[in-house]
């Protein structure tokens, strides 16, 4: 078995759901569960040892839009957030986060040694992280306060806009180049993480904003959980020339499960083969490198590909790219290792 250090999920985004409908957070991730994908127990039996779990903040007034004859779609975008709730949903998915870490359910990590010292244990290894900043205000108030309840990643924007930036749209077929880039509170929050040493995450942003990132940061380059535009010209993966830079800057690209991201026809269909991300795996590795690509399931927020399932199925995709040809040590670069040095290097450790 591959141990995998996974570059997104959304279970707190489920936990926390669910604890509206007063059921246990603690108890769901450690007793287990027959719904979503990520579980202590489905985790442990697929090697899932670890990954980037999200701080997320649902948008309900969106509403995939379904194909058309031809098969495109542009799904509207969602709306801007009101700062004040999102900050409060926030607060209380990172105390879920917290709580879990308190319960022993998982070990919320703050340095790569906190990482490997978990995955040694065989504790899952959870860092913190934020897609789409809408609990942060222009003025960053907030974010240290994230930053000392254990926040190590973020993602300026989701798909949609808000102070710090413009998000690109679920549609197909779309360029990423879908709108303006960075604001001057974003480019703030991006020096800002620099200081901190806050991973910042490309997956949601436009290429303008993209771009002003690239020009801004000192850290590589990161797409958590996107995938190869040349395959499947959704506006959510990367062009050639984003992962030209991402090569260049030694940055990396976590692949994503959702099956719409990785299908020819951009999708949401479960009935997709594990041979789509291989496809997509092979384009990036062949683009970029072997030590520039990793995993990014979208557990808990996406439709993935039946054969994969859950996290227990997560070995399903190591056994594919071993039959395919990939020996043992690219193996452990694509599994976790590759997440691990980019973590270091973002975070300022020395990376052993």
């Amino acid at each position: 078995m591959q141990f995998v250090f996974d570059g997104h999920n959304d279970v707190l985004l489920r936990l926390w759901t669910h604890s509206k409908d007063s059921s246990d957070p603690i108890a769901e991730f450690m007793d287990g569960t027959t719904v979503g994908h990520i579980d202590a127990r489905r985790a442990k039996a697929g090697g899932l040892s670890g990954g980037l779990c999200a701080i997320y903040i649902p948008s309900g007034d969106l509403v995939f839009a379904d194909p058309d004859a031809d098969g495109r779609y542009v799904t509207p975008m969602a709306a801007p957030l009101d700062p004040l709730p999102s900050l409060a949903i926030a607060t209380e998915m990172a105390a879920i986060a917290l709580r879990l870490d308190q319960a022993g359910a998982w070990r919320l990590c703050r340095t790569v040694n906190d990482i490997r010292g978990a995955m040694a244990e065989e504790i899952f290894a959870a860092v913190m992280h934020m897609e789409g900043c809408e609990a942060i205000s222009a003025d960053l108030s907030a974010l240290e306060v994230f930053y000392a309840a254990g926040l190590r990643s973020l993602g300026p924007v989701w798909s949609r806009h808000n102070v710090f930036g413009h998000g690109v749209p679920f549609a197909f077929p779309m360029s990423p180049d879908t709108g303006p880039g960075l604001t001057d509170a974003g480019f703030a929050l991006v020096r800002e993480c620099n200081r901190l040493g806050i991973l910042i995450d490309l997956a949601h942003i436009t290429e303008k904003g993209f771009w002003d990132v690239a020009k801004t940061t000192d850290q590589p380059l990161v797409a958590s959980h996107s995938n190869a535009h040349a395959l499947t010209p959704v506006a959510r993966n990367l062009t050639d020339m984003q992962l030209d830079a991402i090569r260049e800057s030694r940055g990396l690209v976590g692949i994503n499960y959702a099956t719409a991201m990785l299908r020819p026809d951009g999708r949401s269909d479960s009935d997709t083969p594990i041979a789509d991300m291989i496809r997509h795996i092979d384009y990036l590795v062949n683009r970029i490198g072997i030590d520039c690509v990793a995993l990014g399931s979208d557990f808990d927020g996406a439709t993935i590909p039946d054969e994969i399932g859950d996290a227990a199925g997560n070995q399903k995709l190591i056994a594919a790219l071993r039959e395919v040809g990939y020996g043992e040590a690219d193996l452990v670069k694509l599994a976790r290792e590759n997440w691990l040095r980019i973590l270091a290097q973002a975070w300022r450790e020395d990376y052993a």
